[in-house]
């Protein structure tokens, strides 16, 4: 009887042991990890996603748009769930809002920023002809188009 006794002390004793980096220090690679994670890709990506929208519900006609495809237009009518853009003269394209990816604003200075486009309009008033007015003004162009 006695070594049955002895038997159940120890098992009791072994199954009582905490563990030896105790609960919430097991845990703190993992919630560290966790932390990393948000504030270097998901709140980032929450706030783009934020922004986009916000500018897709502020869309409004004459903005141009790329859409996810990768098409590039003008806006030409707005509506609740979709948007028609204006690809060249007589094309027309409906798109859902969902599909927009970028939207650029008649009045946003966004298009001047960049340095290929500031590029582009130099050599663009350096070589004006009548042949590229015309064809400007056949068609919308964008800053990659200059």
């Amino acid at each position: 009887m006695n070594l049955s006794n002895t038997l159940f002390y120890l098992t009791a004793q072994a199954e009582g042991q905490a563990p030896a980096g105790g609960g919430l220090g097991s845990f703190m690679p993992l919630i560290l990890i966790f932390v990393i994670f948000y504030f270097l890709l998901i709140r980032p990506q929450k706030q783009k996603q934020k922004k986009l929208q916000l500018q897709i519900d502020a869309i409004k006609i004459g903005d141009k748009v790329i859409t996810a495809g990768g098409i590039h237009g003008l806006v030409t009518s707005v509506k609740k769930q979709s948007v028609s853009v204006k690809v060249d003269n007589n094309v027309k394209i409906e798109f859902e809002k969902g599909s927009v990816a970028t939207v650029i604003s008649k009045n946003s200075s966004v298009e001047s920023a960049t340095p290929a486009a500031e590029s582009a309009a130099e050599s663009e008033s350096n070589n004006e002809s009548d042949e590229t007015t015309t064809e400007e003004s056949n068609r919308d162009t964008f800053q990659r188009d200059k």
